[in-house]
């Protein structure tokens, strides 16, 4: 069985029903979902805030590629276009960590680095990440509550959870 950590994002158009859509698609391999939390962009590119969460996911059938390629089916369904990196988008799905049979797969596959080579510096993923589960660990860095309480209280404190707004409509 391959288990996944799937970071969720939108900051264009309907940024809810964009992250519900990709809920949706991955409801038949869902274990937990974070709360939604709007987050500022994170990059050089100026553009609106993000909401962002949390899918972890499972499924005994799947590779690191296929939840790749599954996530990247979910943007393509929202109309996200690559056009600007680290640009504004209607819906962006990172793969952050795949394990299998309880084992971490750790790559440097430019297709699919593992686990996600930023996601230790970013706290729109590593805050919903412990919201939904306390206990994690990024491969190679330590656990995800050491990781949030390394990065500066402002960017920990800029991800704000939204009350009353949920995934699940």
């Amino acid at each position: 069985m391959t288990r996944a950590v799937l970071s969720i994002g939108s900051n264009e158009g309907d940024r809810l029903a964009h992250l519900r859509s990709a809920l949706d698609a991955f409801s038949p391999y869902l274990l937990g979902t974070s709360a939604v939390f709007q987050t500022p962009p994170w990059g050089p590119v100026p553009q609106p805030e993000f909401l962002n969460a949390v899918l972890i996911v499972a499924d005994d059938g799947a590779d690191a590629v296929d939840w790749l390629a599954r996530g990247q089916a979910c943007e393509q369904a929202a109309g996200r276009l690559r056009e600007v990196r680290w640009g504004a988008r209607t819906l962006d799905v990172d793969v952050i960590t795949v394990s299998h049979s309880g084992r971490d797969i750790v790559s440097d596959d430019p297709l699919l680095t593992l686990p996600h080579p930023r996601a230790a510096e970013r706290a729109f993923v590593l805050v919903p990440w412990w919201s939904v589960d306390p206990e994690a660990e990024l491969p190679g860095h330590g656990s995800v509550l050491e990781l949030m309480q390394a990065l500066p209280p402002a960017e920990v404190e800029a991800v704000r959870m939204m009350a009353g707004m949920e995934l699940r409509a």
